[in-house]
Order: C-alpha cells, then sequence, then structure tokens
C-alpha cells in the first residue's frame, strides 16, 4: 500500500528532522545520515525511534543503490536558509 504524497512531503526523521527516503517496495523510510530505517506497517509509518532499525554499512550501501537507480527523491528538501 503506498503512502499518501501529501503525507510523504511532511514526513521526516522524528531524531534529526531531516528528510526520509521511501522504498515502497520494501515498505520502509530511510534515513541514509542516521542510517536508520523506520518501517511501514500496512501503510502506516511507525515513526517510534526505539521501534526504528539501525543498518549496517552493507545494507546502507544496498538501499542507497535502490534510491538511486530508482530515482527516489526524498520526502523534503531541507532549507538551506534556516540554522
Amino acid at each position: 500500500m503506498a503512502l499518501d504524497p501529501a503525507l510523504l512531503e511532511i514526513l521526516a526523521c522524528p531524531e534529526d528532522k531531516g528528510p526520509l527516503y521511501y522504498v515502497e517496495g520494501e515498505s520502509l523510510l530511510y534515513n541514509p545520515r542516521l542510517h536508520r530505517r523506520y518501517d511501514v506497517r500496512d501503510g502506516i509509518p511507525v515513526m517510534l525511534i526505539p521501534e526504528s532499525v539501525l543498518v549496517d554499512d552493507a545494507e546502507h550501501g544496498r538501499l542507497m543503490g535502490v534510491i538511486e537507480s530508482v530515482g527516489i527523491a526524498p520526502t523534503f528538501e531541507p532549507d538551506s536558509s534556516v540554522e
């Protein structure tokens, strides 16, 4: 089940408040800065830090390869004017 595009535009990592990548085929949201994966269960993103999964370097590389090969955009573009 795909996430609503309007929801994706506002989803951010609860830890660093940065954008995520939605890997629909694997039902997950990924934060490459922290190597942290948030699962999407029954169409609902589980955005609780204690329920997230830290991925190792190999899994990070695999996920980034999927993101790049499919051309997945981040949930939003960070505002570089905010410090």
